[in-house]
């Protein structure tokens, strides 16, 4: 029941009587929609966000239970109750997890060589990695799981899966080997520009689908998660070498890195859903019910 709400509850108003009011009201109703539809999709992502900034500023400070503990065992909690009420499919749920392993692996090891830390203490940890820290890029799975279902994503030029299951590969290895070997990042970049330089998403909000060039999408999705790392490191949950003393933003260099995990997590969630034409059979949103008007 929970994965099953009108969109007249999601945007406080009617579709069709939106669409009545002429032009200009219409747009206005599917730019709300499509607000509204991009923050249900990252439900996940924002709950967490929500707990840092909660637990940093109001979390007591002597507690038995450390607040990185307190973190994990929440995030457990919200990912079983997503699963549960049938927000996310178990499908997308063991692509969630493959990319938590993922990322918790590469924070094992950063974090050892000294890239960034975790100040606090905890119990659930590996390592200097506390586990919540894996829940923060399944949140990243998350959205991208949960935004192509609300939005039905089709794609043109598409790369094949396989051309980027290579290049999420080479990712990989590089930041994990990009201490001891030469950092190729520029590299792969250049490697994804070619692969989706000519690709489009069309995506639904309302009536229609439209369209965008997917690495621009890619991009915007990467700068709202270096938003999100400056809020994580302003509230001292993990901290960058040159942010111990004092903190700073996060440099904006820090989006190329985000760019290409988004990339990898991309890869993943694709194998799961598959590669829509723009003339496939429509994908049930998962969240939001169809109304007449759409």
């Amino acid at each position: 029941a929970l994965a099953r709400v009108s969109s007249r509850s999601l945007t406080g108003s009617s579709p069709s009587r939106a669409a009545a009011r002429g032009p200009l009201a219409a747009g206005l109703y599917e730019f709300l929609r499509f607000g509204v539809k991009q923050g249900w999709a990252c439900l996940f992502g924002a709950l967490m966000l929500g707990l840092l900034i909660a637990t940093h500023f109001a979390y007591p400070a002597h507690a038995p239970l450390a607040r990185y503990d307190f973190l994990f065992l929440a995030a457990v909690a919200i990912q079983a109750a997503m699963l549960a009420g049938g927000l996310e499919t178990r499908d997308e749920a063991v692509v969630i997890l493959a990319f938590h392993v993922v990322g918790t692996v590469m924070e094992i090891h950063k974090t050892a060589i000294g890239s960034w830390i975790y100040p606090e203490p905890s119990l659930f940890r590996i390592g200097g990695v506390p586990l919540f820290t894996g829940f923060m890029y399944a949140a990243v799975g998350s959205y991208l799981a949960r935004v192509w279902r609300l939005f039905d994503f089709r794609f043109t030029r598409h790369p094949s899966l396989v051309a980027l299951s290579l290049l999420s590969v080479a990712i990989y290895a590089n930041f994990l080997l990009n201490d001891r070997f030469p950092d190729v990042r520029i590299g792969l970049i250049a490697a994804a520009a070619l692969l989706f330089g000519r690709t489009t998403i069309r995506f639904k909000v309302w009536r229609v689908h439209r369209a965008m060039p997917l690495p621009l999408g890619l991009v915007l999705v990467s700068l709202f998660i270096w938003f999100a790392e400056n809020i994580g490191t302003a509230t001292g949950t993990w901290l960058y070498s040159g942010q111990r003393i004092a903190w700073s933003m996060v440099p904006l260099s820090k989006l190329a890195s985000w760019a290409l995990l988004m990339i990898l997590s991309y890869t993943l969630v694709a194998w799961v859903n598959g590669i829509a034409g723009p003339d496939s059979e429509p994908i049930d949103d998962g969240a939001i019910v169809p109304s007449r008007a759409c």
